[in-house]
């Protein structure tokens, strides 16, 4: 087995962890302080074992006015460095509310250009699309 060059150290170490990453049929949106920070149609969704289900959100549909980047940076084995963003909106503000792997390793290219956001510090609502 040839190893790419950018995958991850976390799955050639632990090749039998699951994270799984499918299309989220339906609509989720992120608050913070009363204000819309994020809306979409096209969020994927992050099933990572031992966490809670995760929902990435596409760059274009996340409202960046309302968020400045932050100094804080973490590192995961499976999916890479991440960069934080912090928010004010609505007279309020947050540190380190959404984060995003920009550079993810091969393996979750799926949710580069997307962020996601610490539901214990925005409300996120789900809505799964009806089915007919």
């Amino acid at each position: 087995m040839e190893i790419v060059a950018h995958s991850a150290p976390g799955f050639r170490r632990n090749p039998t962890y699951s994270i799984t990453v499918k299309r989220f049929t339906g609509t989720v949106v992120v608050f913070f302080a009363d204000a819309v920070i994020a809306s979409t149609t096209h969020a994927k969704v992050l099933r990572e074992q031992g966490h809670e289900p995760v929902y990435y959100i596409p760059f274009e549909d996340i409202y960046f006015e309302f968020l400045r980047p932050s100094e804080t940076r973490t590192y995961c084995p499976f999916k890479g460095h991440a960069s934080y963003w912090n928010v004010i909106a609505s007279g309020d503000a947050a540190r380190d509310v959404m984060w995003s792997y920009q550079d993810p390793y091969s393996e979750m290219a799926v949710i580069d250009k997307h962020a996601a956001f610490y539901p214990s510090k925005v409300r996120i609502d789900v809505t799964p699309a009806s089915r007919m």
